[in-house]
């Protein structure tokens, strides 16, 4: 069980990326942490901590769900010091919480800009800054944060300039913690999908159906993860990564098993 006993601090991981992270690293024996607002259910959404935590245990770790708005640093605080009086510490914070608006800059109100830098950004670099002390203390510490590549061709921030900028935020913070926590081992990568993913956010914000039936699942983006995090992280480091070249590094290479539609067209995601 490569990550039994490890403990793992997961935002948003009450339905889809995160929760396929929660469960491929469950399956391997972690302890998760399921911190996540949800505590009933949206129909349109999906899932809540505690559906989670259940099927976490079902697939063979243990699960702590605890409700939390990453834009509150009390609750964050209260998070972690609930996670490590349960489980005795934090060996791997994945930062997968995020909000999403594909606006222009004129349609883009304050407060959907506001909610975006809010979790992405402010929440990110919040909850990174308390697991930090705990990690120090981990064992083959990780920090994984949804996050794309930098590039700054105009393109990518052409039709959604304050969603771009709340993501690439999340990728500097990751790399800049990889350079300030290196002298601590403390791994720190940015992980992104080539291809959209079938999650809730893609369905109701994006694309419907169709593009839905034009996606992967969540689990690419799970067993990148799994590989990431099994890195030695004194060496794996300060990289922002995308799922095909995670998997193609350990010499994966079929992936149809990931699509929705098994031989379909495939949609390249945002930043790809």
């Amino acid at each position: 069980m490569h990550f039994n006993n490890k403990t793992v601090f997961i935002t948003g991981a009450s339905r889809g990326i995160g929760k396929a992270i929660a469960l491929k690293l469950a399956a391997a024996g972690a302890n998760i942490i399921v911190a996540a607002k949800s505590v009933q259910e949206n129909p349109k959404l999906g899932g809540t901590i505690y559906s989670a935590a259940k099927e976490i245990e079902e697939a063979g770790g243990k699960a702590l769900a605890i409700q939390c708005d990453i834009r509150d640093e009390n609750q964050i605080e209260n998070a972690v010091n609930k996670a490590v009086d349960t489980f005795g510490g934090i060996d791997i914070l994945i930062n997968n919480a995020s909000a999403i608006s594909l606006t222009p800059t004129e349609q883009t109100e304050p407060k959907r800009f506001d909610l975006m830098f809010n979790i992405n950004v402010r929440g990110t670099f919040l909850v990174s800054k308390a697991c930090i002390p705990h990690l120090k203390k981990g064992l083959n510490p990780h920090i994984l944060t949804l996050s794309p590549p930098l590039n700054m061709d105009m393109k990518w921030f052409a039709g959604h300039l304050a969603y771009t900028l709340s993501k690439y935020n999340m990728s500097m913070i990751a790399l800049g913690l990889a350079a300030e926590l290196k002298k601590y081992n403390i791994a720190v990568n940015a992980l992104w999908p080539r291809t959209t993913i079938a999650t809730a956010a893609v369905q109701n914000l994006l694309g419907g159906d169709a593009l839905m039936k034009m996606s992967r699942t969540p689990e690419i983006l799970a067993d990148a993860a799994y590989y990431i995090l099994s890195k030695p992280s004194n060496s794996y480091s300060g990289q922002t990564l995308i799922d095909e070249q995670v998997l193609a590094a350990e010499g994966i290479s079929n992936l149809d098993k990931y699509a929705v539609v098994p031989g379909g067209q495939l949609f390249d995601d945002l930043f790809i």
